[in-house]
C-alpha cells in the first residue's frame, strides 16, 4: 500500500512540475527580436520615462503578446494624449462606462504614464486574459489617488482584457489588485 501511494505522489509531482513550468527563453529567428530585459528604472532619469510598452520574454512567449502589446500601447498612447475616443477605443464596454468622457478628462488632465512593461499573460474567465503591468505615473496632488498622493507613483496591477468588438479591450479593474509605491 506504502508503495502505491508513493507512487501516486511521485506522478502527481512531476504531473504538477510539467503543468505548472515556465518556457524556455525565446531563441530569436532569423531577422526577429526578442523583448528586451526588464529593467527597474528608466536610463534617462526622466519621470515617467518611454511610453513605449516593453515586454519580458514569459510575456513574449504567449500566444496573444502582440495582441495584448498592442492594446497596451494604444491605451497608454491615448491616455498620455488625452485622447478620449482613442482610449475608448480600447476599454471594455463596461470600463467605458463607467468613465463618461467629462470625468475622464478632469481625472487625467496632468498625467503622463510610462516606463511600461508587460510582465505575463494568463489565461483568465471565460476566455478573457490577465496582464500582469508595470508602470510609472505622474500627475499633479490633486489627480493622485486620494488614499496614495504622490507625484510620481510606480503601479503594478493585474489588467484583465475582454474580447469584444473583435479584440482584446481592457475591462474593469479590482482596485484591490493594484500594488504602487514612490518614484
Amino acid at each position: 500500500m506504502l508503495v502505491v501511494v508513493l507512487s501516486i505522489t511521485v506522478a502527481g509531482g512531476l504531473l504538477a512540475r510539467e503543468l505548472y513550468r515556465r518556457p524556455d527563453a525565446p531563441q530569436p529567428a532569423d531577422g526577429e527580436v526578442i523583448a528586451p530585459p526588464v529593467t527597474t528604472s528608466d536610463a534617462s532619469g526622466e519621470k515617467p520615462g518611454p511610453d513605449r510598452v516593453e515586454v519580458t520574454a514569459d510575456a513574449a512567449n504567449h500566444p496573444q503578446d502582440e495582441a495584448v502589446r498592442s492594446v497596451l500601447q494604444a491605451y497608454f498612447k491615448a491616455l498620455n494624449a488625452k485622447d478620449y475616443d482613442a482610449w475608448a477605443e480600447t476599454v471594455s464596454d463596461a470600463r467605458r462606462a463607467k468613465t463618461p468622457e467629462a470625468d475622464w478628462h478632469r481625472n487625467f488632465q496632468s498625467t503622463k504614464d510610462g516606463s511600461i512593461r508587460l510582465y505575463r499573460i494568463e489565461p483568465g474567465a471565460q476566455g478573457s486574459l490577465r496582464a500582469l503591468v508595470g508602470f510609472t505615473s505622474t500627475q499633479s496632488l490633486n489627480e493622485a489617488p486620494v488614499d496614495f498622493p504622490h507625484e510620481c507613483i510606480r503601479w503594478r496591477l493585474v489588467l484583465p482584457l475582454k474580447f469584444e468588438h473583435g479584440s482584446y479591450r481592457i475591462d474593469t479593474v479590482d482596485g484591490t489588485a493594484t500594488e504602487h509605491d514612490v518614484c
